[in-house]
């Protein structure tokens, strides 16, 4: 019989167990579920020999992960357009003691990192999860994953050469990247052409996930031009009875765009040199389940 007292321990640990999760897994849902299976385990359990709980449940929760990632990888499950994470809701001010801790987690949720992360091996995003969004030391992600310690460096550091490779460079100034973002959200809805041209990179990319169940571009548009266009011809075809809602996703500013009281879309931007160098939307209705209760 689980204790209330074993209760409140778990529930203690429980954010930092859904942050691993959803790290690993870039959905919400499965995230949700693997910290309720670790749940069952942890109240189910033999917990007599558990010296430190956190680390057991981090355990715990990863090897959920690993599993549920490995066979979403086997069923080779195909996506119609490109894919991004599902959104998460977040709140960072309080979960780190100074900004750049604060900016370390924030990156390691940022869709940008997400998507890279997403092209791992799952035994390589559970050692970079571990080591660099939680600084787990080596040793005892070994442990976690049954590895041995250099088996575990050697898949840190070919994950991080992976992600470093592959990711882009942006700025974490969050009043600039909000400014931006107003005045995206101002041009955009207005179908002021030139207005966004003045804020997109002439490189800019726009990626649009829809999974085939609403109106998305099925490839990612590049150049400031295209973009450009692309939401100006959106605009204009408009989302019934639109209001907008600004709130931290994956650690920075977002804007839910609302049908009614429906969640129709997410938009966020990232942002480099004072422009605007991706624009991330998702409207596949699956994936915005989670802000509906929020909306």
């Amino acid at each position: 019989m689980t204790t209330e007292i074993e209760t409140d321990v778990f529930e203690e640990h429980r954010p930092v167990l859904m942050g691993v999760a959803y790290r690993m897994l870039g959905r919400v849902a499965d995230a949700e579920d693997v910290v309720q299976e670790a749940w069952l385990r942890w109240s189910g359990g033999d917990r007599s020999a558990v010296r430190e709980p956190r680390a057991y449940l981090v355990r715990v929760t990863t090897r959920l992960a690993l599993d549920r990632l490995r066979q979403i990888k086997e069923r080779g499950e195909s996506y119609v357009g490109p894919w991004l994470p599902e959104p998460l809701a977040t709140d960072l001010a309080g979960t780190a003691p100074d900004a750049e801790q604060r900016a370390v987690l924030a990156d390691s949720v940022s869709l940008a990192v997400l998507v890279v992360l997403e092209s791992l091996s799952p035994l390589e995003r559970a050692v970079f999860v571990l080591r660099e969004a939680f600084g787990y030391p080596y040793a005892e992600i070994a442990a976690m994953l049954d590895r041995g310690e250099a088996a575990v460096r050697q898949l840190a550091g070919r994950a991080r050469r992976h992600v470093d490779e592959r990711r882009p460079r942006y700025e974490v100034d969050p009043a600039q990247r909000r400014d931006l973002t107003e005045r995206f959200l101002a041009a955009a809805a207005g179908g002021d052409l030139a207005g966004l041209m003045a804020l997109l990179a002439p490189d800019v990319r726009l990626v649009g996930d829809s999974g085939g169940k609403s109106r998305a571009p099925l490839r990612i548009l590049e150049t400031a031009d295209k973009v450009g266009r692309f939401l100006v011809g959106a605009a204009q075809k408009g989302v019934v009875d639109p209001s907008f809602r600004f709130l931290e996703l994956n650690g920075g500013p977002a804007v839910l765009v609302l049908s009614g009281d429906r969640p129709d879309s997410v938009f966020q931007v990232d942002v480099a040199d004072g422009c605007i160098q991706s624009v991330y939307i998702i409207r596949n209705p699956d994936k915005l389940q989670s802000l509906a209760v929020d909306a």
